[in-house]
């Protein structure tokens, strides 16, 4: 079979077989696998089919709008880059391609705790929204560091991250060995040294590093150890909702919630004045059997929309799948995979494809439905088999 290049990449999926083809595939099952049985990954994005859309024609659809106000915050697209961790180890480029394709394309972005290029650096590299996403850590200098290096570099958003209270028990890394940084297995080797691009730029190019963490903790960066086995010690199993109201209140700006599913931790959500819940199963990668976002949008929607945004994370590969969110009441949607595989697949300009993609298809989708404007999709338009 021949190898695919970038230009044979025309959705979502076809970057995740050309990732596939790149990455070493302990690297690869990091992006791509989820805990357990991996059926909660794979529902996130089915959800999507169990619905249809009801267009309407002769809508005057020559001009149309796609912009949205996320966050106070004006986006080109309702659609923000969710915040994934260890991005250089798929591809050199890491966060910063990423970033930049969002700036481009004028889109949030969010960086993980668990980044590999800094808040100050992404703050000086771009001017458009940005986001962190907090782990909260048993070191709790070190969780106020993190707050405060954003407070300094003024981003935008902190999405308070809820749902990693243990690691979930994802098999594909605990078959590949998988670390952050990445080691060398004996099983693994193979597959590293028959992949010499990834594993030239990984040796021969910048350092690994955790930048936001590694002032205070070595695990991650100094010593290896697997995202499963750094949840469990490094995380604080105490969080609460009294912890979330404080780091809240030592925030002082847009404060987001990231992973919350049920109706009463929305409306917990509310009541501690958050200004976002992101509805998220981490991607299938912590309890396997949760539902999908989008199977729990309705019953969110019905609970607290118009009291507190809401952000539909998870499963997202086609720009018709963003509209279905809309439609169903959420105030835009996100994902991670979506642009991950892009990454890995090509860097900034895999990731700017990725997003070029789904924003034509979001417009085109958008005149198939014989809307407009964003806030024209409603569920009149859908409708559930």
């Amino acid at each position: 079979m021949l190898a695919m290049r970038l230009n044979d990449c025309h959705n979502i999926d076809d970057f995740r077989r050309l990732a596939k083809q790149r990455l070493p595939w302990p690297v690869f099952d990091y992006i791509d696998g989820a805990a357990d049985d991996e059926l909660t990954r794979a529902r996130n994005t089915a959800a999507y089919a169990d619905c249809d859309l009801v267009p309407d024609v002769l809508a005057g659809v020559e001009e149309i709008d796609t912009s949205i106000t996320i966050l106070g915050k004006q986006s080109a697209l309702p659609l923000i880059l969710s915040p994934t961790a260890l991005q250089r180890v798929f591809h050199w480029q890491g966060e910063r391609a990423v970033a930049r394709a969002a700036e481009k394309f004028g889109l949030w972005c969010g960086i993980s705790s668990l980044a590999t290029v800094s808040i100050e650096e992404i703050a000086a590299l771009i001017k458009s929204p940005k986001l962190f996403q907090l782990y909260v850590h048993k070191d709790q200098g070190l969780n106020r560091s993190m707050i405060e290096r954003c407070q300094a570099a003024k981003f935008d958003c902190l999405a308070l991250t809820v749902d990693t209270i243990v690691g979930g028990n994802r098999e594909r890394c605990a078959r590949s060995g998988f670390s952050s940084p990445p080691r060398f297995t004996p099983s693994s080797l193979l597959s590293y040294v028959t992949k010499p691009a990834w594993a030239m730029n990984y040796v021969f190019r910048e350092k690994f590093a955790l930048p936001n963490l590694d002032t205070h903790v070595r695990e991650g960066t100094a010593e290896p150890v697997s995202i499963q086995e750094y949840f469990g010690t490094m995380l604080d199993q105490s969080m609460n909702w009294k912890t979330a109201e404080r780091i809240r209140a030592d925030w002082g700006g847009t404060f987001c919630l990231k992973g919350v599913m049920s109706v009463a931790d929305a409306r917990r959500a509310v009541d501690i004045g958050a200004n976002a819940i992101m509805l998220s199963n981490h991607g299938g990668r912590q309890l396997d059997g949760a539902r999908a976002p989008f199977d729990q949008l309705r019953e969110i929607v019905d609970a607290v929309g118009g009291e507190i945004e809401i952000i539909c994370d998870g499963g997202v590969r086609r720009g018709t799948h963003v509209l279905k969110a809309l439609a169903a009441g959420a105030n835009c949607a996100s994902g991670g995979r979506l642009y991950l595989y892009a990454l890995a697949a090509a860097g900034q300009i895999g990731v700017e494809r990725a997003i070029g993609l789904l924003k034509d298809e979001i417009e085109r989708g958008m005149k198939l439905m014989g809307v407009t404007r964003i806030d024209q999709l409603d569920r009149d338009r859908l409708r559930w088999r």
